[in-house]
């Protein structure tokens, strides 16, 4: 289906598309041009990303205790050395 351009540059997003990607009043969006075309992405605000970090939240605890281990016995070893 094709939709027209209007004289302002707007063209109408389809409810469907619109509801699929959480698409409202006052959005953002980003334009990307590509080889195949332009691409529309929709630009999530900050209060929509509260909490998208959980799943990951107890993988990355680990990395930052893991490094504070290695970086404890470095300076332990390099002390020793002394």
């Amino acid at each position: 289906m094709s939709y027209t351009v209007t004289s302002k540059g707007t063209v109408t997003i389809p409810a469907d598309i619109r509801r699929k990607y959480g698409i409202r009043k006052g959005s953002m969006v980003e334009f990307i041009e590509t080889p195949e075309g332009i691409l529309i992405i929709p630009i999530p605000r900050f209060e929509e990303l509260f909490g998208v970090d959980r799943e990951y939240r107890e993988r990355i605890l680990q990395m930052v205790r893991d490094i504070e281990k290695d970086r404890r016995e470095e300076a332990a070893h390099e002390e020793s050395e002394l």
